[in-house]
Protein backbone atom coordinates (compact mmCIF):
# COMPACT_ATOMS: atom_id res chain seq x y z
CA UNK A 1 0.00 0.00 0.00
CA UNK A 2 0.97 3.51 -1.03
CA UNK A 3 0.64 6.91 0.99
CA UNK A 4 -1.46 7.75 -2.14
CA UNK A 5 -3.45 5.03 -1.94
CA UNK A 6 -4.04 5.54 1.48
CA UNK A 7 -5.30 9.22 1.20
CA UNK A 8 -7.39 8.33 -1.18
CA UNK A 9 -9.47 5.44 0.51
CA UNK A 10 -9.43 6.58 3.89
CA UNK A 11 -9.45 10.03 3.90
CA UNK A 12 -11.12 11.08 0.32
CA UNK A 13 -8.30 13.03 -1.36
CA UNK A 14 -6.59 12.75 -4.67
CA UNK A 15 -3.60 15.08 -4.34
CA UNK A 16 -1.50 15.81 -1.40
CA UNK A 17 -1.15 19.18 0.06
CA UNK A 18 2.07 21.72 -0.13
CA UNK A 19 4.64 19.69 1.75
CA UNK A 20 2.56 17.01 3.83
CA UNK A 21 4.05 14.32 0.83
CA UNK A 22 8.09 15.64 1.35
CA UNK A 23 7.71 15.08 5.31
CA UNK A 24 5.57 11.86 5.17
CA UNK A 25 9.12 10.41 2.67
CA UNK A 26 11.41 11.34 5.10
CA UNK A 27 9.12 9.71 7.98
CA UNK A 28 8.98 6.69 5.97
CA UNK A 29 13.09 6.30 5.71
CA UNK A 30 13.47 7.00 8.89
CA UNK A 31 14.63 10.70 9.63
CA UNK A 32 13.51 12.83 12.23
CA UNK A 33 11.63 16.22 10.70
CA UNK A 34 9.65 19.45 12.18
CA UNK A 35 6.98 20.17 10.02
CA UNK A 36 5.57 23.41 10.52
CA UNK A 37 2.83 24.09 8.45
CA UNK A 38 -0.17 26.90 8.84
CA UNK A 39 -3.50 26.12 11.16
CA UNK A 40 -5.45 23.87 8.46
CA UNK A 41 -2.38 23.02 6.75
CA UNK A 42 -3.01 19.29 6.94
CA UNK A 43 -0.16 18.57 9.93
CA UNK A 44 -2.15 15.44 11.08
CA UNK A 45 -1.92 13.33 7.82
CA UNK A 46 1.86 13.85 8.54
CA UNK A 47 1.98 11.20 10.62
CA UNK A 48 -1.23 9.67 10.31
CA UNK A 49 -0.45 7.86 6.99
CA UNK A 50 3.31 6.40 7.97
CA UNK A 51 1.17 5.17 11.08
CA UNK A 52 -0.90 3.15 8.89
CA UNK A 53 2.30 1.96 6.68
CA UNK A 54 4.85 1.23 9.59
CA UNK A 55 4.53 -2.34 11.69
CA UNK A 56 4.90 -0.67 15.04
CA UNK A 57 2.38 1.48 16.77
CA UNK A 58 2.49 5.90 16.75
CA UNK A 59 2.41 7.64 19.58
CA UNK A 60 0.85 10.91 19.43
CA UNK A 61 1.95 13.67 22.29
CA UNK A 62 -0.87 16.30 22.38
CA UNK A 63 -1.46 18.82 24.54
CA UNK A 64 -5.23 19.03 24.92
CA UNK A 65 -8.08 16.07 25.80
CA UNK A 66 -10.83 17.44 23.51
CA UNK A 67 -8.02 17.60 20.54
CA UNK A 68 -7.07 14.04 21.45
CA UNK A 69 -11.27 12.42 21.36
CA UNK A 70 -11.71 14.66 17.95
CA UNK A 71 -8.86 13.07 16.12
CA UNK A 72 -9.37 9.41 17.40
CA UNK A 73 -13.40 10.17 16.77
CA UNK A 74 -12.03 11.15 13.24
CA UNK A 75 -10.14 8.57 12.56
CA UNK A 76 -12.12 6.02 13.84
CA UNK A 77 -14.59 7.47 11.21
CA UNK A 78 -12.06 6.92 8.10
CA UNK A 79 -11.82 2.90 9.55
CA UNK A 80 -8.04 3.55 11.24
CA UNK A 81 -7.82 2.32 14.75
CA UNK A 82 -6.83 4.42 17.31
CA UNK A 83 -7.39 5.53 20.82
CA UNK A 84 -6.06 7.87 23.71
CA UNK A 85 -5.14 7.11 27.31
CA UNK A 86 -5.36 10.97 29.27
CA UNK A 87 -6.56 11.76 32.78
CA UNK A 88 -10.24 11.39 32.03
CA UNK A 89 -9.91 7.74 32.09
CA UNK A 90 -10.12 4.92 35.05
CA UNK A 91 -6.72 2.82 35.73
CA UNK A 92 -8.74 0.25 34.79
CA UNK A 93 -9.50 1.61 31.31
CA UNK A 94 -5.96 2.87 30.66
CA UNK A 95 -4.63 -0.77 31.15
CA UNK A 96 -7.24 -1.98 28.70
CA UNK A 97 -6.31 0.64 26.32
CA UNK A 98 -2.49 -0.51 26.97
CA UNK A 99 -3.43 -3.77 26.46
CA UNK A 100 -5.17 -2.70 22.82
CA UNK A 101 -2.08 -1.71 21.78
CA UNK A 102 0.24 -4.28 23.31
CA UNK A 103 -2.11 -6.68 21.16
CA UNK A 104 -1.64 -4.41 17.64
CA UNK A 105 -5.21 -3.76 17.61
CA UNK A 106 -4.80 0.16 17.45
CA UNK A 107 -2.21 2.12 14.73
CA UNK A 108 -2.15 5.80 17.02
CA UNK A 109 -2.07 6.13 20.67
CA UNK A 110 -2.64 9.75 21.92
CA UNK A 111 -0.91 10.90 25.12
CA UNK A 112 -0.76 13.78 26.87
CA UNK A 113 3.54 15.22 27.58
CA UNK A 114 2.15 15.34 31.66
CA UNK A 115 1.76 11.32 31.52
CA UNK A 116 5.42 10.92 30.41
CA UNK A 117 6.09 11.80 34.57
CA UNK A 118 4.99 8.90 35.59
CA UNK A 119 7.34 5.58 35.88
CA UNK A 120 4.54 3.05 35.47
CA UNK A 121 3.16 4.96 32.68
CA UNK A 122 6.47 5.17 30.68
CA UNK A 123 7.49 1.46 32.00
CA UNK A 124 4.02 0.72 29.78
CA UNK A 125 4.84 2.39 27.03
CA UNK A 126 8.87 0.62 26.65
CA UNK A 127 6.59 -2.50 26.08
CA UNK A 128 5.01 -1.57 23.29
CA UNK A 129 6.77 -1.75 19.69
CA UNK A 130 6.74 2.42 18.84
CA UNK A 131 7.80 2.87 15.42
CA UNK A 132 7.02 6.66 15.15
CA UNK A 133 6.42 9.63 17.74
CA UNK A 134 4.61 12.62 16.63
CA UNK A 135 4.86 15.53 19.13
CA UNK A 136 2.31 17.95 18.37
CA UNK A 137 2.22 21.89 19.35
CA UNK A 138 5.69 21.35 19.76
CA UNK A 139 6.53 25.21 19.70
CA UNK A 140 5.19 24.45 23.41
CA UNK A 141 8.76 23.01 23.59
CA UNK A 142 10.85 26.35 23.02
CA UNK A 143 10.85 28.83 25.92
CA UNK A 144 11.11 31.51 23.19
CA UNK A 145 7.60 30.07 22.02
CA UNK A 146 4.42 31.97 22.56
CA UNK A 147 2.99 28.97 24.66
CA UNK A 148 6.06 27.18 26.39
CA UNK A 149 4.94 24.21 28.71
CA UNK A 150 7.77 22.82 31.09
CA UNK A 151 5.96 19.54 30.55
CA UNK A 152 7.62 19.24 27.40
CA UNK A 153 11.03 19.53 28.29
CA UNK A 154 10.79 16.13 29.53
CA UNK A 155 10.18 14.70 26.23
CA UNK A 156 13.60 14.79 24.78
CA UNK A 157 14.97 12.21 27.49
CA UNK A 158 11.85 10.32 27.76
CA UNK A 159 11.88 9.90 24.00
CA UNK A 160 15.94 8.69 24.30
CA UNK A 161 15.05 6.24 26.08
CA UNK A 162 12.66 4.30 25.10
CA UNK A 163 13.91 0.66 23.78
CA UNK A 164 12.54 0.74 19.97
CA UNK A 165 14.07 3.64 19.07
CA UNK A 166 11.23 5.32 17.24
CA UNK A 167 11.59 7.92 14.68
CA UNK A 168 10.39 11.65 15.60
CA UNK A 169 8.14 14.12 14.05
CA UNK A 170 7.45 17.81 15.28
CA UNK A 171 4.35 19.73 14.37
CA UNK A 172 3.38 23.63 14.37
CA UNK A 173 1.44 25.45 13.36
CA UNK A 174 3.31 28.76 14.47
CA UNK A 175 7.47 28.80 14.92
CA UNK A 176 9.93 31.96 14.06
CA UNK A 177 13.56 31.03 13.16
CA UNK A 178 14.16 30.72 16.44
CA UNK A 179 12.19 28.71 17.84
CA UNK A 180 12.28 26.55 14.83
CA UNK A 181 16.15 26.14 15.73
CA UNK A 182 15.48 25.52 19.41
CA UNK A 183 12.61 22.73 18.64
CA UNK A 184 15.22 21.16 16.31
CA UNK A 185 18.11 21.21 18.79
CA UNK A 186 15.63 19.46 21.92
CA UNK A 187 14.51 16.72 19.65
CA UNK A 188 17.96 15.91 17.78
CA UNK A 189 15.81 16.70 14.42
CA UNK A 190 17.84 17.42 11.35
CA UNK A 191 15.64 18.21 9.05
CA UNK A 192 12.66 20.59 8.40
CA UNK A 193 10.29 20.90 6.20
CA UNK A 194 8.39 24.26 5.80
CA UNK A 195 5.89 25.12 3.84
CA UNK A 196 4.02 28.89 2.84
CA UNK A 197 2.87 30.42 6.09
CA UNK A 198 0.40 32.66 4.01
CA UNK A 199 -3.35 31.55 3.92
CA UNK A 200 -5.31 31.65 0.69
CA UNK A 201 -8.97 31.75 2.15
CA UNK A 202 -8.58 33.78 5.27
CA UNK A 203 -9.11 37.77 4.93
CA UNK A 204 -7.60 39.89 7.66
CA UNK A 205 -8.81 42.50 9.62
CA UNK A 206 -7.62 45.36 12.08
CA UNK A 207 -10.82 47.50 13.29
CA UNK A 208 -9.86 51.06 15.35
CA UNK A 209 -11.81 53.61 16.82
CA UNK A 210 -15.22 52.49 16.81
CA UNK A 211 -17.70 50.98 18.76
CA UNK A 212 -16.21 47.30 19.00
CA UNK A 213 -19.80 46.24 20.57
CA UNK A 214 -21.44 47.70 17.85
CA UNK A 215 -18.97 46.10 15.00
CA UNK A 216 -19.64 42.83 16.62
CA UNK A 217 -23.20 42.92 16.55
CA UNK A 218 -23.47 43.93 13.12
CA UNK A 219 -21.23 41.41 12.35
CA UNK A 220 -22.96 38.51 13.28
CA UNK A 221 -26.10 39.59 12.50
CA UNK A 222 -24.62 39.59 9.11
CA UNK A 223 -23.13 36.23 9.39
CA UNK A 224 -25.78 35.31 11.04
CA UNK A 225 -25.57 31.44 10.25
CA UNK A 226 -21.92 30.45 10.54
CA UNK A 227 -20.03 29.09 13.90
CA UNK A 228 -17.51 31.66 15.24
CA UNK A 229 -14.92 32.01 18.24
CA UNK A 230 -14.55 35.12 19.62
CA UNK A 231 -11.30 35.96 22.01
CA UNK A 232 -11.00 38.10 24.84
CA UNK A 233 -8.01 38.71 27.41
CA UNK A 234 -9.67 38.33 30.45
CA UNK A 235 -12.80 36.41 31.90
CA UNK A 236 -14.43 39.54 32.84
CA UNK A 237 -14.64 40.36 29.42
CA UNK A 238 -15.52 36.88 28.29
CA UNK A 239 -18.69 36.89 30.61
CA UNK A 240 -19.91 40.64 29.79
CA UNK A 241 -19.60 39.96 25.99
CA UNK A 242 -21.55 36.36 26.41
CA UNK A 243 -24.16 38.82 28.32
CA UNK A 244 -24.15 41.03 25.53
CA UNK A 245 -24.69 38.17 22.79
CA UNK A 246 -27.37 36.23 24.76
CA UNK A 247 -29.45 39.59 25.00
CA UNK A 248 -29.20 39.94 21.54
CA UNK A 249 -30.31 36.57 20.59
CA UNK A 250 -27.13 35.13 20.09
CA UNK A 251 -26.59 30.98 20.01
CA UNK A 252 -23.73 31.62 22.58
CA UNK A 253 -21.13 30.12 25.00
CA UNK A 254 -18.37 30.73 26.74
CA UNK A 255 -14.90 29.26 27.96
CA UNK A 256 -12.61 30.53 30.56
CA UNK A 257 -10.08 29.15 33.30
CA UNK A 258 -12.31 30.30 36.27
CA UNK A 259 -15.57 27.91 35.06
CA UNK A 260 -15.96 24.39 36.62
CA UNK A 261 -14.29 21.82 34.40
CA UNK A 262 -17.76 20.09 34.06
CA UNK A 263 -18.94 23.39 32.71
CA UNK A 264 -16.11 24.28 30.30
CA UNK A 265 -16.07 20.44 28.85
CA UNK A 266 -20.55 21.21 28.23
CA UNK A 267 -19.83 24.38 26.85
CA UNK A 268 -16.85 23.33 24.52
CA UNK A 269 -18.84 20.15 23.24
CA UNK A 270 -21.96 22.64 22.73
CA UNK A 271 -19.50 24.62 20.25
CA UNK A 272 -18.07 21.82 18.92
CA UNK A 273 -21.23 19.80 17.91
CA UNK A 274 -22.83 22.76 16.50
CA UNK A 275 -25.73 23.11 19.48
CA UNK A 276 -24.34 26.78 19.70
CA UNK A 277 -22.74 28.92 16.31
CA UNK A 278 -20.76 30.80 18.98
CA UNK A 279 -17.60 30.07 21.53
CA UNK A 280 -16.59 33.23 23.69
CA UNK A 281 -13.33 32.38 24.80
CA UNK A 282 -10.07 33.41 26.90
CA UNK A 283 -7.22 31.64 24.73
CA UNK A 284 -7.10 28.84 27.16
CA UNK A 285 -9.62 27.88 24.46
CA UNK A 286 -8.67 26.70 21.35
CA UNK A 287 -5.47 24.76 21.15
CA UNK A 288 -6.03 21.54 18.93
CA UNK A 289 -9.74 22.53 18.40
CA UNK A 290 -10.30 20.20 14.95
CA UNK A 291 -13.41 22.29 14.41
CA UNK A 292 -13.11 22.40 10.39
CA UNK A 293 -16.16 25.03 9.71
CA UNK A 294 -15.17 27.87 11.91
CA UNK A 295 -16.05 30.40 9.50
CA UNK A 296 -14.86 33.77 11.97
CA UNK A 297 -12.48 34.16 14.71
CA UNK A 298 -12.61 37.44 15.90
CA UNK A 299 -10.20 39.00 19.05
CA UNK A 300 -12.33 41.59 20.95
CA UNK A 301 -8.85 42.30 22.52
CA UNK A 302 -5.50 42.32 21.78
CA UNK A 303 -3.36 39.29 22.69
CA UNK A 304 0.05 39.32 23.66
CA UNK A 305 1.61 38.48 20.43
CA UNK A 306 1.66 38.35 17.11
CA UNK A 307 2.67 34.22 17.28
CA UNK A 308 -0.29 33.57 19.37
CA UNK A 309 -2.64 35.95 17.40
CA UNK A 310 -1.67 34.06 14.03
CA UNK A 311 -2.47 30.61 15.78
CA UNK A 312 -6.24 31.69 17.11
CA UNK A 313 -6.95 33.28 13.90
CA UNK A 314 -5.76 30.15 12.03
CA UNK A 315 -8.87 28.43 13.56
CA UNK A 316 -11.00 30.12 10.88
CA UNK A 317 -11.24 28.16 7.98
CA UNK A 318 -9.04 24.95 8.77
CA UNK A 319 -11.29 22.89 5.61
CA UNK A 320 -10.11 25.55 3.38
CA UNK A 321 -13.50 27.83 2.75
CA UNK A 322 -13.23 31.23 2.40
CA UNK A 323 -13.25 32.85 5.94
CA UNK A 324 -12.44 35.76 8.42
CA UNK A 325 -10.02 36.95 10.99
CA UNK A 326 -10.67 40.11 12.67
CA UNK A 327 -8.56 41.98 15.09
CA UNK A 328 -10.47 45.11 17.10
CA UNK A 329 -7.62 46.99 18.45
CA UNK A 330 -7.80 49.01 21.88
CA UNK A 331 -4.86 50.82 22.93
CA UNK A 332 -6.49 50.25 26.68
CA UNK A 333 -6.35 46.21 25.68
CA UNK A 334 -2.82 46.73 25.28
CA UNK A 335 -2.08 48.15 28.28
CA UNK A 336 -4.14 45.21 30.24
CA UNK A 337 -1.33 42.85 28.30
CA UNK A 338 0.84 45.54 29.56
CA UNK A 339 -0.17 44.94 33.18
CA UNK A 340 -0.36 41.05 32.79
CA UNK A 341 3.47 41.08 32.30
CA UNK A 342 3.74 43.41 35.43
CA UNK A 343 2.15 41.04 37.33
CA UNK A 344 3.99 37.69 36.39
CA UNK A 345 6.77 36.28 38.65
CA UNK A 346 8.90 36.17 35.07
CA UNK A 347 12.41 37.07 34.83
CA UNK A 348 13.25 40.81 34.10
CA UNK A 349 14.85 39.41 30.66
CA UNK A 350 11.39 37.33 29.98
CA UNK A 351 9.37 40.20 30.50
CA UNK A 352 11.58 42.33 28.25
CA UNK A 353 10.72 39.55 25.32
CA UNK A 354 7.00 39.53 26.29
CA UNK A 355 7.06 43.77 26.25
CA UNK A 356 9.27 43.23 22.68
CA UNK A 357 6.42 40.89 20.98
CA UNK A 358 3.40 42.90 22.86
CA UNK A 359 5.17 45.79 20.62
CA UNK A 360 5.01 43.80 17.18
CA UNK A 361 1.56 42.89 18.08
CA UNK A 362 1.04 46.65 18.48
CA UNK A 363 2.55 47.77 15.19
CA UNK A 364 0.57 45.01 13.24
CA UNK A 365 -2.51 46.81 14.51
CA UNK A 366 -1.35 50.11 12.84
CA UNK A 367 0.85 49.43 10.16
CA UNK A 368 -0.49 50.29 6.68
CA UNK A 369 0.95 47.30 5.33
CA UNK A 370 -0.60 44.14 3.61
CA UNK A 371 -1.32 42.47 6.79
CA UNK A 372 -1.04 38.57 5.79
CA UNK A 373 2.76 40.22 4.08
CA UNK A 374 3.55 41.47 7.74
CA UNK A 375 2.58 38.18 9.51
CA UNK A 376 5.05 36.52 7.18
CA UNK A 377 7.67 39.07 7.25
CA UNK A 378 7.70 38.28 10.75
CA UNK A 379 7.92 34.48 10.95
CA UNK A 380 11.16 34.89 8.23
CA UNK A 381 9.36 34.78 5.04
CA UNK A 382 8.17 37.70 1.88
CA UNK A 383 5.25 37.30 -0.18
CA UNK A 384 2.93 39.38 -2.49
CA UNK A 385 0.20 41.58 -0.77
CA UNK A 386 -3.06 39.00 -0.26
CA UNK A 387 -5.40 41.46 -2.15
CA UNK A 388 -7.94 40.54 0.42
CA UNK A 389 -6.69 42.22 3.96
CA UNK A 390 -8.14 45.33 5.40
CA UNK A 391 -4.74 47.47 4.42
CA UNK A 392 -5.13 46.16 0.53
CA UNK A 393 -8.94 46.51 0.73
CA UNK A 394 -9.27 50.26 2.88
CA UNK A 395 -11.34 52.60 0.49
CA UNK A 396 -13.01 54.36 3.24
CA UNK A 397 -12.76 58.12 3.16
CA UNK A 398 -10.28 59.84 5.69
CA UNK A 399 -11.41 63.22 7.51
CA UNK A 400 -9.27 66.22 8.48
CA UNK A 401 -9.47 66.15 11.83
CA UNK A 402 -6.14 68.38 12.59
CA UNK A 403 -7.95 70.91 14.86
CA UNK A 404 -9.21 67.88 16.93
CA UNK A 405 -6.14 66.89 17.68
CA UNK A 406 -4.34 70.05 18.26
CA UNK A 407 -6.96 70.82 20.97
CA UNK A 408 -6.22 67.02 22.42
CA UNK A 409 -2.63 67.49 22.38
CA UNK A 410 -2.39 70.70 23.52
CA UNK A 411 -4.24 69.57 26.34
CA UNK A 412 -1.90 66.93 26.83
CA UNK A 413 0.76 69.55 27.23
CA UNK A 414 -0.93 71.80 29.62
CA UNK A 415 -1.34 69.05 31.74
CA UNK A 416 2.23 68.48 31.92
CA UNK A 417 2.61 65.42 30.39
CA UNK A 418 1.79 64.16 33.40
CA UNK A 419 -1.90 62.08 33.64
CA UNK A 420 -3.61 59.39 31.55
CA UNK A 421 -6.12 59.57 28.32
CA UNK A 422 -9.31 59.31 31.18
CA UNK A 423 -8.30 62.52 33.23
CA UNK A 424 -7.85 64.10 29.94
CA UNK A 425 -10.86 63.07 28.09
CA UNK A 426 -12.67 64.29 31.14
CA UNK A 427 -11.19 67.71 31.20
CA UNK A 428 -11.34 68.23 27.27
CA UNK A 429 -15.42 66.80 28.07
CA UNK A 430 -15.84 69.73 30.90
CA UNK A 431 -16.28 67.03 33.81
CA UNK A 432 -17.05 68.29 36.96
CA UNK A 433 -15.29 65.62 38.76
CA UNK A 434 -13.23 66.04 42.15
CA UNK A 435 -10.00 65.53 40.67
CA UNK A 436 -9.88 67.71 37.95
CA UNK A 437 -11.27 70.24 40.81
CA UNK A 438 -8.71 68.62 43.35
CA UNK A 439 -5.72 70.04 40.40
CA UNK A 440 -7.63 72.71 39.30
CA UNK A 441 -7.96 71.73 35.79
CA UNK A 442 -11.13 73.66 35.50
CA UNK A 443 -8.74 76.57 34.73
CA UNK A 444 -7.16 75.65 31.76
CA UNK A 445 -7.96 77.45 28.58
CA UNK A 446 -8.03 73.39 26.90
CA UNK A 447 -11.19 72.67 29.51
CA UNK A 448 -14.20 71.73 27.86
CA UNK A 449 -12.76 72.24 24.88
CA UNK A 450 -14.46 69.38 23.31
CA UNK A 451 -17.79 69.53 25.08
CA UNK A 452 -19.82 68.41 22.47
CA UNK A 453 -18.04 64.86 22.34
CA UNK A 454 -18.69 61.94 25.15
CA UNK A 455 -16.01 61.07 27.40
CA UNK A 456 -15.86 57.95 25.21
CA UNK A 457 -15.40 59.39 21.79
CA UNK A 458 -12.77 61.44 23.45
CA UNK A 459 -10.80 58.61 24.53
CA UNK A 460 -11.29 56.76 21.09
CA UNK A 461 -9.88 59.80 19.58
CA UNK A 462 -6.97 59.67 22.52
CA UNK A 463 -6.37 56.00 21.45
CA UNK A 464 -6.58 56.73 17.86
CA UNK A 465 -3.68 59.37 18.49
CA UNK A 466 -1.12 56.90 20.17
CA UNK A 467 -1.99 54.32 18.23
CA UNK A 468 -0.73 56.73 15.11
CA UNK A 469 2.12 57.99 17.55
CA UNK A 470 1.11 61.41 18.03
CA UNK A 471 0.87 60.69 21.61
CA UNK A 472 2.65 57.73 23.61
CA UNK A 473 2.10 56.03 26.94
CA UNK A 474 4.54 54.97 29.31
CA UNK A 475 5.05 51.59 30.39
CA UNK A 476 3.18 50.11 33.35
CA UNK A 477 0.08 49.60 35.37
CA UNK A 478 -1.42 53.54 34.64
CA UNK A 479 0.31 54.64 31.48
CA UNK A 480 0.79 58.33 31.27
CA UNK A 481 0.36 60.22 27.75
CA UNK A 482 3.22 62.42 26.78
CA UNK A 483 3.60 64.19 22.96
CA UNK A 484 5.82 62.98 20.56
CA UNK A 485 7.99 64.96 17.69
CA UNK A 486 5.08 64.42 15.58
CA UNK A 487 2.60 65.39 17.99
CA UNK A 488 4.59 68.34 18.67
CA UNK A 489 4.62 68.99 14.38
CA UNK A 490 0.63 68.76 14.28
CA UNK A 491 0.43 71.54 17.28
CA UNK A 492 3.12 73.89 15.82
CA UNK A 493 0.61 73.42 12.55
CA UNK A 494 3.67 71.76 10.42
CA UNK A 495 1.74 68.19 9.89
CA UNK A 496 -2.14 67.54 9.21
CA UNK A 497 -4.15 64.84 10.92
CA UNK A 498 -6.08 62.66 8.86
CA UNK A 499 -9.00 59.68 10.61
CA UNK A 500 -10.86 56.98 8.68
CA UNK A 501 -14.24 56.51 8.80
CA UNK A 502 -15.66 53.63 11.22
CA UNK A 503 -14.73 50.60 9.23
CA UNK A 504 -18.37 49.03 7.45
CA UNK A 505 -18.76 45.64 8.10
CA UNK A 506 -17.53 42.86 5.28
CA UNK A 507 -16.81 39.38 5.58
CA UNK A 508 -15.24 36.83 3.23
CA UNK A 509 -17.52 33.96 3.78
CA UNK A 510 -19.89 32.38 1.43
CA UNK A 511 -23.30 32.24 1.13
CA UNK A 512 -25.40 29.26 2.04
CA UNK A 513 -27.09 27.49 -0.53
CA UNK A 514 -30.56 25.57 0.63
CA UNK A 515 -28.85 22.56 -0.52
CA UNK A 516 -25.76 23.24 1.80
CA UNK A 517 -28.27 23.74 4.64
CA UNK A 518 -30.02 20.66 4.04
CA UNK A 519 -26.98 19.09 4.30
CA UNK A 520 -25.68 20.45 6.78
CA UNK A 521 -28.91 19.50 8.92
CA UNK A 522 -28.66 16.10 7.81
CA UNK A 523 -24.92 15.56 9.54
CA UNK A 524 -25.76 17.41 12.56
CA UNK A 525 -28.61 14.36 13.04
CA UNK A 526 -25.74 11.75 12.00
CA UNK A 527 -23.23 13.05 14.15
CA UNK A 528 -26.15 13.60 17.30
CA UNK A 529 -27.03 9.96 16.94
CA UNK A 530 -23.40 9.19 16.96
CA UNK A 531 -21.83 11.33 19.47
CA UNK A 532 -19.26 12.84 17.54
CA UNK A 533 -19.01 16.39 16.18
CA UNK A 534 -20.90 17.01 12.83
CA UNK A 535 -17.46 17.89 11.69
CA UNK A 536 -16.31 14.01 11.94
CA UNK A 537 -18.93 13.16 9.47
CA UNK A 538 -17.81 15.91 6.85
CA UNK A 539 -16.18 18.90 6.36
CA UNK A 540 -18.16 22.20 5.31
CA UNK A 541 -15.60 21.58 2.14
CA UNK A 542 -16.71 18.41 1.53
CA UNK A 543 -20.64 19.36 1.68
CA UNK A 544 -19.78 22.43 -0.71
CA UNK A 545 -18.16 19.91 -3.03
CA UNK A 546 -21.81 17.92 -3.05
CA UNK A 547 -23.22 21.00 -3.79
CA UNK A 548 -21.12 21.46 -6.90
CA UNK A 549 -20.89 17.91 -8.23
CA UNK A 550 -24.71 16.91 -6.93
CA UNK A 551 -24.14 12.78 -7.29
CA UNK A 552 -26.71 11.09 -7.48
CA UNK A 553 -24.98 7.66 -7.43
CA UNK A 554 -21.82 5.91 -4.58
CA UNK A 555 -19.62 6.57 -7.79
CA UNK A 556 -20.37 10.26 -8.42
CA UNK A 557 -20.48 11.00 -4.87
CA UNK A 558 -16.99 9.01 -4.27
CA UNK A 559 -15.52 11.77 -6.75
CA UNK A 560 -16.28 14.07 -4.04
CA UNK A 561 -13.39 15.67 -2.10
CA UNK A 562 -13.15 14.37 1.53
CA UNK A 563 -15.04 11.10 0.88
CA UNK A 564 -13.34 7.88 1.53
CA UNK A 565 -14.89 4.40 1.02
CA UNK A 566 -15.90 3.46 4.85
CA UNK A 567 -18.14 7.05 4.71
CA UNK A 568 -19.11 6.50 1.65
CA UNK A 569 -21.20 3.44 1.98
CA UNK A 570 -21.78 4.60 5.68
CA UNK A 571 -23.44 8.12 4.56
CA UNK A 572 -23.64 8.11 0.86
CA UNK A 573 -27.11 7.27 0.31
CA UNK A 574 -28.32 9.30 2.58
CA UNK A 575 -26.66 12.36 1.71
CA UNK A 576 -27.55 11.18 -2.11
CA UNK A 577 -31.20 11.15 -1.04
CA UNK A 578 -30.93 15.01 0.18
CA UNK A 579 -29.76 15.52 -2.98
CA UNK A 580 -32.14 13.95 -5.18
CA UNK A 581 -34.85 15.74 -3.37
CA UNK A 582 -33.60 18.87 -3.82
CA UNK A 583 -33.44 18.31 -7.30
CA UNK A 584 -36.65 17.38 -7.80
CA UNK A 585 -37.63 20.07 -5.94
CA UNK A 586 -35.80 22.41 -8.60
CA UNK A 587 -37.21 20.40 -11.68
Amino acid sequence: MTPETILKEKFGYDTFRDGQKKVIDQILHHQNVLAIMPTGGGKSLCYQIPAMLFPGLTLVISPLIALMKDQVDALNENGIPATFINSSLTTTEMNQRFQLAKNHQIKLLYIAPERLDSSYFFEQLASLDIALVAVDEAHCISQWGHDFRPSYLRLTDTLEQLPSQPVTVALTATATPKVAADIQKRLHIEHEVKTDFSRANLSFQVVKDQSSDQFLLDYLHANSTEAGIIYASTRKEVERLCKLLAKHKESVTMYHGGMAEEARRQNQEDFLYDRKRIMVATNAFGMGIDKSNVRFVIHAQVPGSLEAYYQEAGRAGRDGLPSDAILIFKLHDVQIQHFFIDQSEMADADKRREYEKLQEMTQYANTQQCLQQYILNYFGEDGPSCGRCSNCLDERDSQDITVEAQKVLSCVKRMHENFGKVLIAQVLAGSRNQRIKQFHFEELSTYGLLREKSQKQLTELIDFLTASAYLQASNGQYPVLSLTSRGIRVLQGQEQVFRKMATPVKTNILEDSALFTKLRLLRRDLAEAQGVPPFVIFSDKTLRGMCELMPTTLSEMAEVKGVGEQKLHKYGPQFIEVIKNEQGALA
